[in-house]
């Protein structure tokens, strides 16, 4: 990309951020109606209510499994289906490049969509071989990956004004700790079977330990089920609440000041994805691993 283009990219970015900076108080008091009462404004709830409003409706007569009520946001779900959309999309750009004629060897003049991906699935792989051998990390890279680049998209979606990060909400954090938990014990037992779950019970295995053994299993279990409710509130904590002072700098209606709020959530959003995918590469690794000393 020449310096000239770089220039008009920066340019369009600023003044769509105060563009948007200009336009959020004359509209954010001013919701569609029959808005669910949990949402905020968006350009999806402002463009869109129709959809926003009978997604609602559909979802209406069923209680959350977490609060025990009916849900009042409905647009991360639409956001989420908009991510994985995008992660499809590039991932067959990927695939395209690597079946040219060159096999993709050659590199790209400009910086794009598939170096982006290319320089963040080299920086995943990495990641996972420092922690986890060569082997393993290719084994397992497809999941890790993938987690990886959804997380990554959600929160720098974010980033944009008007468009609501899918990881804000629990909903979507806790299912995607979830998935790391039952991959994990899915992999531990797929890699030394039913003798998996001993390490629940110490490193003592004898009937004479059995007291030590059942403080063991309760503290593991616990330590265990912690696990996806931890990846969960981290991730959307940070996101969330990144989200909340960008929006509110963008109220202000003032020129520029929301840029660096804008920089420091930039470095929320990949930090967050390191994070998560890091303590996922950790628990897989310890499943297939910890039979070693047994």
């Amino acid at each position: 990309m020449s310096g000239k283009t770089k220039g008009i990219v920066i340019a369009l970015v600023v003044a769509g951020l105060i563009g948007v900076s200009f336009a959020i108080p004359d509209v954010k008091g001013h919701l569609p109606p029959h808005t669910p009462e949990g949402e905020h404004w968006s350009l999806l709830v402002q463009f869109f209510p129709g959809l926003v409003h009978n997604l609602h409706a559909l979802i209406a007569p069923h209680k959350t499994w977490i609060a025990g009520e009916v849900p009042g946001r409905v647009s991360h779900m639409v956001m989420a289906v908009v991510v994985a959309l995008l992660a499809v999309g590039v991932g067959i750009l990927v695939k395209r490049r690597t079946t040219r004629a060159d096999g993709g060897l050659q590199p790209d003049s400009r910086f794009g969509a598939v170096a982006f991906i290319e320089v963040l699935c080299e920086a995943v792989l990495s990641l996972m071989e420092g922690i986890m051998g060569e082997k393993n990390a290719r084994r397992y890279f497809p999941l890790i990956a993938s987690l990886a680049v959804f997380i990554l998209f959600s929160n720098l979606l974010g980033m944009i004004p008007g468009l609501v990060p899918p990881t804000d909400s629990l909903s979507t954090t806790l299912a995607l700790g979830t998935v790391v938990f039952v991959s994990t014990h899915y992999l531990g037992v797929r890699e030394h079977g039913i003798s998996y779950f001993k390490h629940f019970l110490g490193p003592i295995v004898k009937w004479y330990a059995l007291p030590l053994m059942v403080l063991m299993l309760l503290i593991e279990t616990v330590s265990h089920l912690v696990r996806p409710c931890s990846l969960a509130v981290r991730l959307m904590g940070n996101i969330m609440g990144d989200h909340k002072v960008l929006f509110i700098f963008l109220s202000f209606g003032m020129l520029l000041v929301p840029l660096p709020i804008v920089a420091l959530g930039l470095l929320v959003a990949v930090v967050q994805t390191l994070v998560f995918s890091l303590l996922s590469i950790v628990y897989i690794a310890l499943a297939i691993e910890h039979q070693e000393g047994h």
